[in-house]
C-alpha cells in the first residue's frame, strides 16, 4: 500500500468540517478532504499493523519465541478434519491412526510410560562389565534357608554406577632406572604395552574431536577446564590432535560424497558462519572498492547442510565457506552417475538453494509456508486459521502414513485421496483472496499467501511424486550441530580450519544417524589408517564393524 497524500488540518478547520458534516452541508471540497482523510486512515492502520509485526519478529529474534499453549481438542471433534472458523475452512476427513493401549499392554502414543523417567540398564551400551559372585554360596549347594533344595542360577541382578573424569586424563609412568657401579651403563624399565607409542592416544584425539564438533566446546574453554582438573592441554595442541583425526578420516569423507551423490532424496539448507580469514578479505576488498568502480566480490559466508537418503542409510555432509547451498549441491551432483534417475531435492524457496534444476526434482518446504502464517495469527486470526488448520491436517496424514509404514506408492495414493482435496480447496481460497484484493499484496499476509501460491507445484510435489517429502525439517535439525558450534565458538580462523570442522562434523552426524558410537568409530579410523586409505568404502560408519580387526 503506497503512502497517500498527507492531510494537514488545523484543529479549527477540523471542527468546522465536523460541524458541516453534522448539518449535511458538505461542499465538493469537503468531500475531497474526507476521502483523503479516510484514505490516510486506512493507510495508517496498515502501517501500524506491519510495524507491530516487525516489532514482534524483532522481539522473537532477541528474546526467543514464547512457547504456545495449544488448546486440547473438543470432545467429538478431534478428528473431523474441519478447518477455519466454525468449520468454514478447507478440509477432508481421513481415517485417524490412534495408538491406544492394546492387549499387549502398549501405552497410547504420547502417554508418559511408567518409571518416572529412569533409564533401564540396557541403554548403557558402552560399559565395563564386572561379574560379582556370591560371597558364600555357589550353584548346586543346599539352600541355607530351607535345607531341602539345591541352588541354581538365575539371570543376574543389575546395578549401575556412573563415574566421572576429565575429558582427557593422564597416566604417569615412572620407569625404573639402574646404573652399573663399574661401567656406568644405565638400564631403564620398558613401558607396558598398553601405554602405546605416542603421548596422545587415538581415544584422546577422538574425545577432543567430539568435544569440539559435537558438544561445540571451543578449544580455549576446554583448555581452561583441563587445567582446572589438573591435566592441562593447550588449545594449539588440541588443534594438532584434531587435525590428525581429520587426516585419518579424510578418505571416508570423500567416499561419502561419492555415495551421497547417488542419493534418492536430498535435503539442503544454509546457516551463517564466520571465518576470520574471509572477513579480512572482505575488509581488504571494501578498501579497494572505495577507489574503484567495481563492487567487491561476494562477502557472504555460509555453512551448508546436505542430508542425503541413500537406500536405508542417511549421510550428512557439511560445507563452510563462500558457497551457498545451491552451489554446494551442484558440486556434489557432478559426481552423480548419468544413468541414475533425478534425485528429489527438498529446500525452502530461497533462490540461493537453486542448482541445475533440470537435473533434479525440486520440492519446497510446506512447513515454511505454515510457519509464515503462524507468525501472523495475532494480527490476522481468521485468515491464518484457515491456512494453518488445512496444513495441520496434511501433516497429520503424513504422520498416519509413517505410523502405518506405507510404501512410497501407498503413501502417494493416501495423500492424493486425503490431502489432495484439502490442498485443492486451500489453493482456491488463497487465489480468491488475491483475486478479490481483500489482502494488500505487499503486506505480511500478502507475502505469506504469495509464498504458498508462487511455488505451488513444487510445494505439492508429495501429491505427484512417490517419496517426495513435505518439509525440510531434516536439514534444519542437521544444521543445529553447526549452530551450536557457532554460538559457542563464534568463528573459525581460516578456511582450512572450517574445512576440518565440516569434515569431522559430517562423520559425527552420519554416525549419529547410523546409530554408531562416534567415539569408537573415530578411534577405529585412526588405529587402521592404512586400511582406511586403501579401501575407504569399507570404513563408512554403518559398515566398519564388519572389517574391524585388532590394530
Amino acid at each position: 500500500m503506497k503512502r497517500p497524500e498527507e492531510v494537514t488540518l488545523s484543529r479549527e478547520e477540523g471542527e468546522a468540517l465536523i460541524t458541516r458534516l453534522e448539518r449535511d452541508a458538505l461542499s465538493a471540497e469537503d468531500r475531497r478532504m474526507l476521502v483523503k482523510v479516510l484514505t490516510f486512515y486506512f493507510w495508517l492502520l496498515f502501517a501500524l499493523r506491519e510495524a507491530k509485526l516487525s516489532l514482534k519478529r524483532l522481539k522473537a529474534l532477541v528474546f526467543g519465541e514464547k512457547a504456545k499453549k495449544h488448546k486440547p481438542p473438543e470432545s467429538g471433534g478431534g478428528g473431523d478434519g474441519s478447518g477455519g472458523q466454525g468449520g468454514s475452512g478447507v478440509g477432508t476427513a481421513a481415517p485417524s491412526v490412534k495408538q491406544g493401549k492394546d492387549e499387549g499392554g502398549q501405552t497410547e502414543a504420547g502417554a508418559r510410560p511408567a518409571g518416572h523417567g529412569r533409564q533401564s540398564a540396557e541403554v548403557y551400551r558402552e560399559v565395563q562389565r564386572i561379574e560379582c559372585r556370591h560371597e558364600e554360596l555357589a550353584v548346586g549347594e543346599r539352600c541355607p534357608a530351607c535345607g531341602r533344595g539345591r541352588l541354581y542360577r538365575l539371570p543376574p541382578g543389575i546395578e549401575m554406577r556412573l563415574d566421572g573424569n576429565a575429558l582427557l586424563s593422564a597416566v604417569r609412568y615412572e620407569l625404573e632406572k639402574l646404573r652399573c657401579s663399574a661401567c656406568g651403563q644405565v638400564f631403564t624399565a620398558a613401558l607396558p604395552a598398553e601405554a602405546g607409542p605416542e603421548k596422545y592416544s587415538a581415544r584422546a584425539r577422538a574425545v577432543l574431536a567430539l568435544g569440539r564438533y559435537y558438544l561445540g566446546v571451543p578449544l580455549y574453554r576446554l583448555e581452561g577446564y583441563q587445567a582446572l582438573v589438573g591435566v592441562p592441554v593447550p588449545d594449539a595442541t588440541q588443534w594438532d590432535q584434531i587435525e590428525h583425526v581429520a587426516n585419518c578420516a579424510y578418505p571416508v569423507f570423500k567416499h561419502l560424497e561419492r555415495v551421497a551423490a547417488q542419493g534418492e532424496v536430498i535435503y539442503q539448507d544454509d546457516t551463517p558462519v564466520r571465518i576470520l580469514s574471509l572477513i579480512e578479505e572482505n575488509r581488504h576488498a571494501e578498501a579497494q572498492a572505495q577507489d574503484a568502480v567495481a563492487s567487491p566480490s561476494r562477502a557472504g559466508m555460509y555453512t551448508t547442510g546436505l542430508v542425503v537418503q541413500v537406500g536405508e542409510q542417511t549421510i550428512c555432509l557439511y560445507y563452510a565457506g563462500r558457497h551457498h547451498a545451491g552451489e554446494n549441491l551442484a558440486a556434489l551432483l557432478t559426481q552423480r552417475e548419468a544413468q541414475r534417475d533425478k534425485p528429489l531435492v527438498m529446500s525452502d524457496a530461497l533462490a540461493s538453494n537453486a542448482a541445475d534444476e533440470h537435473g533434479l526434482i525440486r520440492c519446497h518446504c510446506l512447513a515454511h509456508g505454515q510457519r509464515k502464517f503462524r507468525e501472523l495469527e495475532e494480527v490476522f486470526p481468521q485468515e491464518c486459521e484457515v491456512v494453518t488448520q488445512a496444513l495441520k491436517q496434511v501433516f497429520e496424514h503424513e504422520e498416519a502414513a509413517r505410523v502405518q509404514q506405507l510404501s512410497a506408492e501407498e503413501r502417494l495414493a493416501y495423500h492424493q485421496a486425503y490431502s489432495g482435496p484439502i490442498m485443492d480447496e486451500l489453493q482456491v481460497w488463497l487465489e480468491q483472496q488475491r483475486a478479490d484484493r481483500t489482502v494488500e499484496p505487499n503486506s505480511s499476509l500478502g507475502k505469506a499467501i504469495a509464498y504458498l501460491l508462487n511455488p505451488w507445484v513444487t510445494l505439492t510435489r508429495f501429491l505427484t511424486v512417490p517419496g517426495a517429502p513435505l518439509d525440510n525439517n531434516t536439514a534444519e535439525r542437521a544444521l543445529k550441530l553447526c549452530i551450536r558450534q557457532r554460538k559457542n565458538s563464534l568463528f573459525y580462523a581460516t578456511e582450512h580450519s572450517a574445512y576440518i570442522a565440516s569434515l569431522l562434523t559430517s562423520l559425527i552426524a552420519t554416525c549419529v544417524h547410523a546409530g554408531v558410537n562416534a567415539l569408537e568409530y573415530l578411534v577405529a579410523v585412526q588405529d587402521h589408517r592404512k586400511a582406511v586409505f586403501a579401501d575407504p568404502a569399507a570404513w563408512v560408519p554403518w559398515k566398519y564393524h564388519t572389517v574391524l580387526v585388532p590394530p
